[in-house]
């Protein structure tokens, strides 16, 4: 395969390798059905892959926000009451739903976003492992109860909020947009999902799969810009407000949820670190340092560890293997079955890694390989960078203290352990780690003084459901996958009750 073959119809069944499904629906979706964008109009999605023109996506905006709001309002108030082990069910089926159209799914992503088609089915399974997850936590939604004697009982519910928004980036669009979510609704609210600008349509083709499957307005996507994001953020009626984003837009979101004193949750960037101790095998690590900085993705992911600290005794070999690694990835189309690296997501990203590329050139990093954008007709309208590893990096670099969010790999040669930790820590960003040795006292150690809310030791990259996962500092605000990310979308509430019988009067 190698172009996406968009057909203008949906299908409710899987119709192969080769063939993704558009939208059919032309507007916003919101109470139970399809709406035409009140004023935003529509905007052209491009392929990030090719640069052609992939289809159009509706606009929402302040006045969609109001309707929208007031829709899930009311469908809050029919989930809300529906039995936990209900919702349970309806979240294992659309589980099983999404199963079987990852195929067009991920095709539909691949020439969205510019993720490699074959890795995008996992991302539709993630989501899908996302709903079966939490429907099993339905019953852990318990309070607590307060010994009080023998006149009186003290006990604490959890109760769902209300209406939550999510606004998910463009990196994993379907992802996000699905498996984002499954707390929330498995908790009993109603959901707004805001897609990425960027790449919107898989989660629009989301809500013709499953929208008949949730009571109306329980479910909303509502693609758009800024403008949106800031509508349902501020919204008197959103009670929560999830982001996965860039630091930048998770301090915006803050602000403005602030003005109403709403709970946010944040899952924000990352600038992390791979810590190479000597006494591990340089091949190894090597192989953990490639596949850390998720170059499949061409390095957009928060959790990619862009700054690989390898000590001096190994340091020259590591950085021959990890030049050898790199010549796996090699940038294709990203709808072609047989592509191991895709595209950047848009011009505009294109150009800033590429500005990234010739700063770390100008302060001397020592280029390993890539560097460039590959040759080759088909890709000429894309927007491809080669997977690109700078040695003798130093920390005060731009591309070792800021977020590229390409696929630009920095190596960082250390002796003395302190120096080393000081300047791992010496980043606004906590998001992860890697840490690689055979010592575990040393590894315990290290853990404990890196300043990450997710780490590594002997591996990268890997998520565990139910083991939390979010940042410190600058890289976010609570914790996902697990139970606390479910939990977050309730309040407690507690209930004292006096046993002692009230006298009637006479």
């Amino acid at each position: 395969m190698t172009i996406a073959t968009l057909s203008s119809k949906p299908k409710d069944t899987y119709l192969g390798p080769q063939t993704a499904v558009a939208p059919a629906s032309d507007g916003l979706f919101y109470g139970g059905g399809w709406h035409a964008p009140q004023a935003g109009g529509y905007i052209d999605i491009t392929e990030p892959g090719t640069g052609k023109r992939l289809g159009r996506a509706p606009v929402a905006t302040s006045l969609d926000a109001d309707l929208a709001v007031a829709a899930a309002k009311k469908g809050f108030a029919v989930w809300r009451d529906t039995p936990p082990l209900e919702r349970a069910r309806v979240m294992k089926a659309i589980a099983a739903k999404l199963r079987l159209h990852a195929q067009e799914l991920a095709l539909l992503d691949a020439a969205d976003c510019g993720n490699p088609v074959k890795e995008m089915v996992a991302d539709v399974m993630v989501a899908a492992a996302l709903f079966e997850f939490f429907a099993g936590l339905v019953t852990e939604l318990k309070g607590a109860s307060i010994p009080m004697g023998p006149n009186a009982v003290n006990f604490s519910v959890r109760e769902p909020l209300g209406v939550v928004v999510r606004i998910v980036a463009f990196n994993h669009p379907f992802m996000f947009a699905a498996g984002k979510m499954a707390a929330p609704l498995a908790a009993g609210n109603a959901v707004i999902i805001k897609p990425p600008e960027q790449s919107p349509l898989s989660a629009l083709r989301l809500a013709e799969i499953i929208g008949d499957m949730l009571p109306p307005g329980v479910m909303s996507i509502l693609p758009g810009g800024l403008e949106i994001g800031a509508a349902l953020v501020a919204h008197k009626d959103v009670a929560m407000v999830a982001l996965v984003g860039s630091v930048p837009t998770g301090r915006a979101v803050m602000k403005l949820a602030a003005d109403r004193l709403k709970p946010v949750l944040l899952e924000l960037g990352g600038k992390n670190a791979l810590i190479a101790y000597p006494d591990v095998d340089p091949q190894e690590v090597a192989t953990g340092i490639v596949a850390g900085m998720n170059f499949t993705w061409c390095g957009q992911s928060c959790g990619s560890t862009s700054r690989a600290f390898v000590h001096a005794d190994i340091y020259d070999e590591v950085v021959a293997h990890v030049k050898q690694q790199c010549a796996q990835y090699v940038p294709g189309l990203p709808t072609d079955e047989a592509t191991s690296m895709g595209a950047i997501i848009s011009q505009a990203q294109h150009s800033k890694v590429l500005g990234f590329i010739a700063s770390a050139k100008a302060e001397g990093a020592r280029l390993v390989c890539g560097g460039g954008v590959p040759a080759g007709p088909e890709l000429a309208n894309g927007f491809y960078i080669e997977p690109t590893v700078f040695a003798d990096v130093t920390q005060g670099m731009r591309i070792a203290s800021e977020e590229i969010f390409g696929p630009v790999l920095s190596v960082l040669k250390w002796q003395d352990e302190d120096t080393m930790m000081q300047e791992v820590n010496g980043v606004d960003y906590g998001l992860t780690c890697a840490i690689w040795t055979n010592d575990l006292e040393k590894a315990h150690r290290a853990a404990q003084r890196v300043q990450a809310g997710f780490v590594w030791i002997n591996e990268v990259g890997k998520h565990f459901l139910g083991a939390p996962f979010g940042g410190v500092k600058q890289s976010g605000i609570g914790r996902e996958e697990c139970l606390a990310e479910m939990l977050a979308f309730t309040s407690e509430k507690n209930i004292h009750i006096n046993l002692r019988r009230v006298a009637r009067k006479a």
